[in-house]
């Protein structure tokens, strides 16, 4: 049984159908996402869907992104919602093909919402820890604030703590390449940008990269 972590989706549903279509996976892998699965791309509700639809068949482990919780916080308060919309939300009411933004999120499915709010923090497995943006370093994860797991940009991250390795996406390199640094691997590799999304095998270290049209490829870091 292999364990993946696969970075910030943001809408790119056909990158995702081909990972799990290329990647020769087994019902028995755990696959963690990071976070990010809505905004800026083109098919969140497609994106929802799947997901759900597949943890069925899957071991799916969910961690939350930043644009998730201001999805769920634009919900709650409507003052926040332009600020959504300006950040990635308004390519979400597209996908749903919603036009009436008094009552948009009466339009969502409420098993999407369901999804959006059941979503962890982090996720721990062996020496590896999964995040969605990064962790202070030595603090004790449940101690860990909202500005250290899901909104700090983590261009070159310190070592969390010695015999961990951080797994996390959020910080996006542009190059679509994934960005090793021995402590910490980053796998936000810019999909919704024109780039790839990533999935890399935390033990092996071999991973598939796929865009949404269907092209994709395989290395090892």
């Amino acid at each position: 049984m292999a364990t993946y972590a696969i970075g910030d989706i943001h809408g790119t549903l056909g990158a995702l159908k081909t990972i799990f279509r290329e990647g020769g996976f087994s019902s028995e892998d755990t696959f963690v996402f990071l976070g990010d699965y809505v905004d800026r791309g083109p098919n969140t509700c497609g994106v929802l869907s799947w997901l759900i639809r597949n943890a069925y068949y899957y071991n799916f482990v969910f961690l939350r992104g930043n644009h998730e919780i201001m999805m769920l916080t634009a919900r709650t308060d409507r003052d926040r919602l332009q600020e959504w919309l300006y950040f990635g939300g308004a390519a979400v009411l597209e996908s749903y093909d919603i036009t009436d933004d008094a009552n948009w999120d009466k339009q969502i499915n409420e098993t999407h919402w369901q999804f959006l709010e059941e979503t962890r923090s982090y996720y721990e497995q062996g020496d590896y820890i999964f995040v969605h943006a990064g962790l202070e370093q030595s603090r004790p994860l449940e101690e860990q604030n909202a500005h250290h797991l899901f909104w700090r940009k983590y261009e070159i991250p310190e070592p969390y703590l010695d015999g961990k390795t951080v797994i996390c996406g959020h910080t996006s390199r542009k190059n679509g390449e994934i960005a090793d640094f021995g402590h910490t691997i980053c796998i936000d590799t810019f999909a919704h940008g024109g780039m790839w999304l990533s999935c890399l095998n935390v033990d092996t270290k071999a991973y598939i990269q796929a865009r949404s049209t269907g092209e994709y490829k395989t290395g090892k870091l």
